[in-house]
């Protein structure tokens, strides 16, 4: 298949809001892909490259040749030479990776050149795209969508899950299973305002556990092996020795765990998320950190046990295999209760003692990998949203020439882009407006002025708010009433942000 192609159903997947519109256009070039160039079809469509990171910045990427007039490259073409930018190294390695992506876009036409400029430097991504995706790949194959989902959810990459989809179906689909030492995705929970109100969503008695505000892991063990994984699939395994630890004292030979680690002081009150996010993510003198900084762990999920994949049991099955195996001071404390003033008084508990919230969940849930099951739903003393960072504008007086009024946006799970909110500059510091502008400028993509700089939607920051009241100022027709910055998540993807269904639901 021609590039072309490619850079012509982009185009047309641009140009169209509808998600159906979008989901026929991708299908029909997928369904007519070589199987030897599905995974790189897929990709690229996702706004991925197969090869990851090629070591080609955006400087790199300013003056480029006269394109071809006639197209000619095909997919697997292109994917050979940026395999060969990438193979570069050592003494001569620059100019030998400037040279082959001169030959890179020497070789496609304008529009080529175009849909390859957003390829490598990141701006094909959008929020919902996998979502789309899915859909496509399931109509191209002929196979369900929740065939693909749980494969997706399983292997964790959707290009070598759509290519599987395309080549050889709902069996090639099914070949993929839950493997010791590949991190599947996370099961994410819905909000709710209330104990009463989580309790009345399950429809029933519910396991209420502590949400503690730490960093979500996972926690890999193949005998006296383990490995360790964030909610974005990142391994930590060198930084988090007090998870391999505690992994390897459980009296199995292989698992797959569900947990947070925390930061927690003397007292055994939390340190803030930051001192835990710097602890987790510094990857230099980790004995020294341990020793200054030391992290516990809690688990509160198992999706493997001794060859047994547990994923599509109850989570009272689940958590019954994992209290066999798990030491008790190792587990999330956890009530199960239909009563809403029981449920209450664990929830005040857990507030005095530093934590989020509770996570409610329903007992008979299987783990809904990668989405935000209905079973799991979080309460929190206070609105929060997961929000993507749409632009920012230069700031005055004492935050003069710094980025500090933040554009929120909502994921529209519909058209996969981000919808605006409103904007606040409140709960910013000065170490947060030096660092933020420096990444925002890294961010930045299409037309500024001296008020705003755009930026690709790629950093995720909770927000605290006060209520969402209707306002035709935005495109949602919505606004956070005295929104102001919690943190920024560096453990979140943009696909992680709520939605606007999300924040729709809290209009008053």
């Amino acid at each position: 298949m021609l590039l072309i192609d490619l850079a012509r159903t982009s185009a047309a997947v641009a140009a169209d809001s509808a998600r159906l519109a979008k989901i026929r256009h991708l299908a029909e070039l997928l369904s007519r892909v070589e199987p030897g160039e599905a995974e790189i079809a897929v990709a690229y469509l996702s706004g991925e490259l197969p090869q990851r990171q090629i070591g080609v910045g955006w400087r790199s990427l300013q003056d480029l040749p006269q394109p071809r007039q006639v197209a000619t490259a095909s997919l697997s073409e292109i994917d050979d030479l940026l395999s060969r930018i990438k193979a570069q190294t050592g003494p001569g390695s620059q100019a030998a990776r400037r040279e082959l992506v001169a030959e890179l876009f020497r070789s496609v036409t304008g529009q080529e050149q175009s849909f390859l400029l957003r390829l490598m430097s990141g701006e094909l991504r959008q929020g919902a795209l996998n979502g789309v995706m899915i859909e496509a790949v399931a109509k191209a194959s002929g196979s369900p969508a929740a065939e693909v989902r749980r494969a997706l959810t399983l292997r964790g990459w959707l290009p070598a899950v759509g290519a599987a989809a395309l080549t050889g179906g709902v069996e090639a689909l099914r070949a993929f299973k839950l493997e010791v030492g590949r991190p599947v995705s996370p099961m994410l929970a819905q909000s709710a305002p209330s104990i009463s109100a989580a309790l009345d969503k399950l429809g029933g008695p519910a396991a209420l556990e502590w949400k503690i505000d730490g960093f979500r892991v996972q926690a890999h063990r193949a005998g006296p092996l383990v490995r360790v994984f964030t909610r974005t699939l990142e391994d930590i395994t060198p930084q988090v020795p007090e998870v391999v630890e505690a992994a390897l004292t459980l009296p199995v030979q292989e698992a797959v765990l569900d947990g947070e680690v925390i930061a927690l002081r003397p007292d055994g009150r939390p340190e803030p998320f930051q001192v835990t996010a710097a602890r987790v993510s510094t990857k230099t003198d980790v004995a020294g950190l341990r020793q200054a900084t030391p992290l516990s762990v809690f688990f509160f999920d198992v999706l493997r046990i001794d060859g047994e994949d547990m994923l599509d049991l109850p989570d009272s099955e689940r958590h019954a295999a994992l209290e066999r195996t798990t030491p008790a001071e190792l587990l999330t404390p956890r009530l199960v209760t239909a009563d809403a003033e029981e449920g209450m008084t664990f929830f005040a508990d857990v507030l005095r003692r530093g934590h989020e919230g509770v996570v409610a969940k329903s007992p008979a849930a299987p783990y809904a990998a990668g989405r935000r099951g209905a079973g799991w739903i979080k309460v929190k003393p206070r609105h929060t949203l997961d929000l993507v960072v749409l632009a920012a504008e230069w700031g005055h007086g004492r935050r003069q020439g710094k980025l500090s009024n933040l554009h929120l946006g909502a994921r529209d799970p519909e058209s996969g882009e981000f919808v605006m909110l409103g904007k606040t500059f409140k709960g910013l510091t000065d170490e947060l407006l030096a660092w933020q502008t420096e990444r925002f400028l890294s961010l930045a993509q299409g037309a500024t002025d001296e008020w705003v700089v755009n930026v690709r939607p790629e950093m995720v920051v909770e927000v605290a708010f006060d209520g969402v009241q209707r306002s035709p100022r935005y495109p949602g027709g919505m606004a956070l009433r005295f929104a102001r910055v919690l943190r920024y998540r560096p453990d979140k993807l943009p696909e992680d942000a709520d939605t606007v269904d999300t924040v729709r639901s809290l209009l008053l």
